[in-house]
C-alpha cells in the first residue's frame, strides 16, 4: 500500500512537470520577439566620479561581492548553515559564487554599457537565480529533482543569454524570470517544507523578482 501510494505520487509529480513544461513552450510559442529597449543602456544616474563612468551603478554591486564571498566561504569551511543534504550545500556555494560573479559581470557592463557587454551582466544573475530555485525545489520535492532542475535550468541560462546575444530576442531570459516568481509562490503552499522559517522564500521571491526587474527592463 505504501509502495503504491509512493508510485502514485511519483506519477503526479511527473504529471506536473509535463504539464508546466508544455504551459511554457505554448507561452514561447504565443510570444512575439522581444528585442532590446533603445533606452536599455540609458540610466537614470550617470555620473562620473573620479574617472569612474557612470560610478554610482558600478560601486553599488560591491555589496553583492561582499555577500557572495562571505556566503561561498561559510558554505566550504564546513556545515555553517545547519543544511541536512551536503549536495544542497555544494549549490548554496554554486549560488553564492554566482552573486560574486555578478558583483564583477554587472560591474564590467556598468563601465560601459551596450549590447555587447550585457551579456556578462545578465549571465551570471541566470545562473544565480537557476541555483535558488534548484535549492528550492530540493528542500520541497526532492534532491534529485533539485539537481536535475538546477542542470536544465542553467542550460536554458545558457542558450536564454545565446537568444539574447544571436538574435536580440529576450523572450528565454524573461521567461526565465517570470516563472520562478510564479512557481516559488505557489510550490511555498503546495509542498511541505524541510526546514523553518520557509515563509523567507516568499521574501526571497519579491527581491529577486524586483532585481530581475532591474536587470530587464
Amino acid at each position: 500500500m505504501v509502495w503504491m501510494n509512493h508510485q502514485l505520487h511519483r506519477v503526479k509529480q511527473t504529471r506536473l512537470w509535463v504539464a508546466a513544461f508544455f504551459c511554457w513552450l505554448c507561452l514561447m510559442s504565443a510570444t512575439p520577439r522581444i528585442p532590446h529597449s533603445p533606452k536599455h543602456h540609458v540610466f537614470g544616474d550617470m555620473r562620473n566620479f573620479l574617472g569612474v563612468p557612470n560610478t554610482l551603478n558600478v560601486i553599488t554591486n560591491y555589496p553583492l561581492l561582499v555577500v557572495g564571498v562571505l556566503g561561498f566561504v561559510l558554505c566550504l569551511s564546513g556545515n555553517f548553515f545547519v543544511i541536512s543534504s551536503r549536495a544542497e550545500v555544494w549549490v548554496w556555494a554554486l549560488y553564492y559564487a554566482g552573486m560574486t560573479s555578478v558583483a564583477f559581470g554587472s560591474s564590467y557592463y556598468h563601465l560601459k554599457p551596450d549590447d555587447n557587454r550585457v551579456i556578462w551582466d545578465t549571465l551570471p544573475i541566470m545562473i544565480a537565480y537557476s541555483s535558488l530555485f534548484a535549492i528550492f525545489i530540493m528542500e520541497r520535492v526532492g534532491e534529485m529533482i533539485g539537481l536535475i532542475c538546477l542542470f536544465a535550468l542553467n542550460l536554458v541560462a545558457l542558450i536564454g543569454a545565446a537568444c539574447d546575444r544571436a538574435f536580440n530576442d529576450l523572450r528565454l531570459c524573461m521567461m526565465f524570470q517570470l516563472i520562478p516568481a510564479i512557481a516559488i509562490p505557489a510550490m511555498t503552499f503546495m509542498f511541505t517544507p524541510k526546514y523553518t522559517h520557509s515563509r523567507y522564500w516568499l521574501w526571497a521571491t519579491a527581491n529577486r523578482q524586483s532585481f530581475g526587474c532591474i536587470s530587464f527592463p
